[in-house]
């Protein structure tokens, strides 16, 4: 079972270079490797912010845009990073990757959301507020605000800079 959503922040070249050398490779090694400051483990967070959006009553716009952020486009194909025995996912969904441009509009509606007032929104009893978001948020040790604001912050941020530097964003639970 999947864990934990993992990105990468990745140049369109180091993708093709990476779907070259599988290709060229005997056993399909990608040589996928990227940089540990492109790279952002958001733990099991994605879930829990798209289930806040929508019981604050998040529009659809940015509601799809929180969960593009975990699920990735259809348009690119990331195959090579999905095959045994040097599969980035082998436990969970196969890989999925956001274009630069679909990174750019992320990176915008997620700049629009304002979090705090999300989260304000909701009971304000931990407890309460983790049974009505549902999917274990009622566990979270300190309470689910801290831990999911923090979470939203360094996915904005994350998205931010993949923008500005023409990125596209990798995706896949490890």
């Amino acid at each position: 079972m999947a864990g934990t959503q993992q990105l990468a922040r990745v140049p369109a070249g180091d993708l093709a270079a990476c779907r070259q050398s599988a290709s060229a490779s005997p056993d399909c090694d990608p040589h996928w490797d990227p940089l540990a400051y492109d790279m952002l483990d958001l733990d099991w967070a994605p879930e829990l912010l798209v289930r806040v959006g929508e019981v604050a009553g998040l529009d659809e716009l940015h509601l799809d845009a929180l969960r593009l952020t975990s699920a990735g486009g259809t348009a690119l194909d990331l195959g090579f990073l999905d095959t045994h025995p040097h599969a980035i996912a082998p436990f969970g969904p196969a890989p999925a990757a956001l274009s630069a441009s679909q990174v750019a509009r992320v990176s915008e509606l997620l700049g629009q959301i304002d979090m705090p007032a999300l989260l304000a929104a909701l009971p304000t009893d931990d407890r309460e507020a983790g049974s009505l978001i549902g999917r274990g948020a009622d566990q979270i040790t300190d309470g689910p605000r801290e831990y999911l604001l923090k979470h939203f912050n360094a996915l904005r941020d994350f998205y931010l800079d993949a923008a500005k530097r023409h990125l596209l964003v990798v995706l896949w639970w490890d």
